[in-house]
């Protein structure tokens, strides 16, 4: 039989690892007596641990929250992940959590034992941080919408739309999505009756929030394909219609996620695409490596003007 500190340790880290708990199977993996568990369970009290007991056939124990934060049990893998997390953190895209992320990481790095330690001083040292000057993000701004989307609570915010403008938006949040460097709200926009994704550096949550709603399914029962179909398509600044004399499953093959085939026929696709300028456009239209109709808009149509003559000139010199 364990002693009663190890014992206590091994307790806690049972109830932490699941949420309920009998009586009889904490004694049976702590091979000691119900009242034994019963005696442990008190000294967790004592020590702040805010442990919950329900009496009768179905009772049993389960660890709550409390008032003040009691000490966690970590294992190697959680400890590293905890560690390599808070390193991040406290360079990363939120903000007003860099100073506190490295308060924590100083208190864990403390007890770490020096295997563990070397792991993740190893990991630091082998990293080369880029710095991005991408929009942050505050702390409160995300936990609030993570609450609403895990609440299932409906919510209004204020947005700033691409070009500027000013407008409120009332949504079912679902998921937040963190890609490219940009923290991203996915939400069923009510006013709109559709899916839409929001740049959370853009919004300003609206309190209190809304009443609580049904989860709709997901678009497309895929959510990540969602957000990375969106992503791609949504940030172009020049958009054109091209008809692409390729087979359908031949030009599937080589269009990045999101590209949507307007019309397709045996041995053609009329496909919508698009880049942030013209140049770039053209550029990406002809590694498609296959014939093409484009009836506009002039802009593009000048700029593969503008590579005829450069490609003519380069295969002149050339020859």
């Amino acid at each position: 039989m364990l002693d009663t500190s190890a014992r206590l340790l091994r307790l806690l880290s049972l109830l932490q690892a699941r949420r309920d708990w009998t009586g009889p199977a904490l004694a049976e993996r702590l091979s000691v007596s119900t009242r034994t568990v019963r005696n442990d369970v008190e000294r967790l009290r004592n020590l702040g641990y805010p442990v919950h007991a329900t009496p009768g056939v179905a009772g049993g124990y389960r660890l709550g929250a409390g008032a003040q934060l009691p000490p966690l049990l970590l294992d190697d893998e959680e400890a590293v992940a905890v560690a390599v997390g808070l390193r991040t953190a406290a360079g990363g895209t939120v903000t007003g959590i860099e100073e506190t992320s490295v308060r924590a990481l100083t208190k864990l790095e403390q007890v770490l034992p020096a295997r563990l330690r070397h792991r993740v001083n190893a990991l630091h040292t082998a990293t080369v941080p880029v710095p991005g000057g991408g929009p942050t993000v505050a702390a409160e701004v995300l936990t609030t919408l993570a609450a609403v989307c895990r609440d299932h609570e409906r919510l209004r915010f204020d947005y700033t739309t691409h070009d500027g403008h000013e407008i409120v938006r009332h949504v079912e949040p679902h998921r937040l999505a963190h890609a490219r460097g940009r923290w991203y709200l996915v939400a069923y926009d009510v006013d709109r009756a559709d899916w839409r994704t929001f740049r959370v550096d853009r919004l300003r949550p609206k309190v209190p929030t809304g009443p609580r709603f049904a989860p709709r399914e997901p678009p497309g029962g895929d959510l990540a394909a969602y957000v990375a179909a969106k992503l791609g398509t949504a940030m172009w600044r020049f958009r054109a219609t091209v008809r692409v004399f390729a087979p359908p499953d031949e030009l599937a093959k080589r269009l990045p996620p999101g590209i949507e085939l307007l019309e397709t026929a045996a041995s053609s696709c009329v496909v919508a695409v698009g880049s942030d300028t013209p140049q770039m456009l053209a550029v990406y239209i002809g590694l498609l490596d296959a014939d093409f109709e484009v009836t506009g808009p002039p802009e593009l149509l000048e700029q593969f003007g503008i590579l005829a003559g450069r490609y003519a000139r380069a295969a002149r010199i050339g020859s």
